[in-house]
């Protein structure tokens, strides 16, 4: 079954515990946590202490993704602060040391993701391929939501869902008209945001996002 992961990035932040019981109710499968330094991406958004409190008020998975210069730096303290799967940009670390992390986190029970912007050819991951449990592939360039889908990402998609066994996410410009051609080409999880916390019913939003490749 398609998994739903409502990015919080496009939650009202003044009563965040709120919007989270919202989708949770709603029948989100997990969280998505965008992490943004002003550097990697030019944007600021949050840190391991709102993990840590997200943490306490769901028990929804959270996949926090980290679109931050030198991951490995903040990883531990994002592991502390209750993550299930940490996910980093293959822009931003190499080979060797992503494969580091993984085992790190794998010895905590943490998942590990990669994820690629875009323009990054798979040629990037695949030398990592077997020591993550998901590829995030970004469908919008990273930093803001709302942005509209690149539909050149299709086919990443899909030569990916012929050479991974593991799990296959997308983030970015997600909703009930792009979901359907995600879902066929081989997603497993669609990160959405905007679509998700600017319905008015979030339930059903969710369920069209999920049912869409039906």
């Amino acid at each position: 079954m398609i998994k739903v992961a409502p990015s919080i990035l496009s939650a009202d932040f003044s009563c965040l515990a709120k919007e989270i019981k919202s989708v949770e109710l709603a029948g989100a499968d997990m969280l998505h946590i965008d992490v943004m330094d002003g550097h990697f991406v030019p944007n600021i958004t949050i840190g391991p202490v709102v993990v840590k409190y997200i943490r306490k008020c769901t028990k929804l998975p959270l996949d926090v993704h980290l679109m931050i210069e030198r991951p490995q730096d903040f990883s531990a303290a994002f592991a502390e602060a209750g993550s299930d799967m940490i996910t980093y940009h293959i822009e931003t670390i190499g080979v060797k040391e992503l494969r580091r992390e993984a085992a790190k986190l794998k010895q905590k029970k943490i998942k590990i993701g990669v994820s690629l912007n875009p323009v990054t050819p798979l040629s990037k991951i695949k030398g990592v391929l077997d020591a993550v449990d998901l590829v995030l592939v970004m469908s919008v360039n990273p930093g803001f939501s709302g942005q509209k889908f690149i539909p050149g990402v299709v086919p990443k998609i899909e030569e990916l869902s012929r050479i991974f066994d593991g799990e296959i996410s997308v983030d970015g410009g997600v909703n009930d008209q792009t979901a359907g051609m995600l879902i066929r080409a081989g997603a497993d999880i669609l990160a959405a945001g905007s679509y998700i916390f600017g319905a008015k019913d979030r339930l059903i939003a969710i369920e069209r996002i999920r049912n869409a490749g039906k």
